[in-house]
């Protein structure tokens, strides 16, 4: 049994949505320090996530030496977030590359003039990669590993090449790569193209190149294809998981008392877009309390003869519908895009699921902040509780 408990951090994926997650870091950080932690102390021993959880993931590690003013220049990012940051949105950029997608779709079949050279995807995410060097100070990050200041960190793909997920994780400890059935673990050294590639929303974002294993392979959202969302936090050591989620286990249900029309193409592929996301991880956590409850109730002798162990687990999820709140921002998207997405019904309100992704305008991405902030603040006792008693927990569930 660990002398020290260690605190495992699961950011989800969800894209725009993301911004969400930081103001519930944020408030937790707030919590803390009101409380006596010191600001720069990182809480976090190991730290995991997902597509745009992924990056935030990658910015809290690189300043786990000084944990509170890097979550600060985080929150400012989020804050001050425009859509050109992260894709292009100015008229000959979506011509190039969403008119151009679409166009293929519908008559690529008299189109042989681009069979040669398709595109990739509805939108092109180049400006992604200056906004990541610039966030992210990846040999910072290789100090606080060396330095004990974070145990690991890990980053989920999916490869489209290979047909697997895989979990690129980086840490000083002697920690083996797990196989599970579609799935598996590769240490790495995590760089921008790991988080590009975690980040490509199916579609909407162009696949990235991976060197691994000795061979080039491509990799989309690390979303799909998750079945497991916690579980490389528990194999890189948490005992306790603190999984910040970016919609629907806590939200308020769709009202279906008025008769429903025949679903646009929009709403569909943002319906498809929160199977990604978003049931993995409420799967997941149902799946892991199943586990806690039933070994609950085993003898001691029992606990050991199984290589299951308890896992405690504080979920924090935003408890308003997101794609509620995008569809009042939806005019706040470059014109291109949003004549872009109104071609396919996404500026309407039952299409703002789509919406919801993308939408890296700082009123939505505000907004959501200030939610996670106050459903953070919702849960102050539970997050005082889960951080105060670290040294009586429990150790790792190695088979999830």
């Amino acid at each position: 049994m660990r002398d020290k408990k260690k605190i495992g951090l699961v950011l989800t994926g969800g894209g725009a949505r993301a911004a969400y997650q930081v103001g519930v870091l944020e408030s937790v950080s707030a919590i803390l320090c009101e409380a006596g932690w010191a600001p720069e102390k990182n809480p976090y021993d190991i730290i995991c996530g997902t597509s745009a959880g992924a990056i935030n993931a990658t910015a809290l590690a690189c300043h786990a030496d000084d944990f509170c003013p890097g979550l600060q220049r985080i929150v400012h990012v989020w804050e001050n977030f425009t859509a050109e940051q992260v894709y292009r949105a100015d008229s000959l950029g979506v011509l190039r590359s969403g008119a151009k997608w679409l166009s293929l779709l519908s008559f690529g079949w008299l189109l042989r003039t681009w069979k040669a050279n398709p595109p990739n995807s509805l939108l092109d995410n180049t400006p992604l990669v200056s906004l990541l060097n610039r966030m992210l100070n990846l040999p910072r990050l290789d100090a606080a590993l060396v330095d004990g200041k974070l145990h690991a960190l890990a980053v989920t793909a999916s490869s489209y090449t290979a047909g697997k997920h895989m979990t690129f994780y980086q840490s000083e400890a002697d920690i083996e790569p797990w196989v599970r059935t579609q799935r598996i673990a590769v240490r790495s050294q995590i760089g921008v193209e790991h988080l590009l590639a975690s980040a490509a929303i199916p579609l909407i974002f162009p696949a990235t190149p991976i060197f691994c294993e000795g061979r080039r392979e491509y990799f989309g959202d690390g979303s799909m294809r998750q079945v497991a969302p916690i579980s490389p936090a528990i194999h890189l050591g948490a005992d306790k998981v603190l999984v910040i989620g970016a919609g629907r286990l806590m939200e308020p249900a769709i009202d279906q008392s008025r008769n429903a029309q025949y679903p646009s193409l929009a709403q569909i592929a943002g319906h498809a877009l929160s199977s990604i996301f978003l049931d993995s991880i409420a799967s997941d956590i149902e799946r892991l309390n199943r586990i806690n409850q039933t070994l609950s109730v085993l003898t001691d002798e029992q606990r050991t003869k199984t290589p299951l162990r308890p896992i405690e687990m504080l979920t924090i999820a935003p408890s308003e519908r997101l794609d509620t709140i995008a569809s009042r921002h939806i005019s706040s998207l470059p014109r291109p895009v949003r004549m872009l997405l109104s071609g396919i019904g996404a500026a309407e309100v039952r299409g703002a699921a789509l919406a919801s992704y993308l939408l890296f305008e700082k009123s939505y991405t505000c907004e959501l902040i200030n939610l996670g902030r106050k459903d953070a603040l919702a849960h102050k006792t539970e997050i005082l509780s889960f951080f105060s008693s670290q040294d009586t927990g429990v150790a790792e569930n190695a088979d999830i």
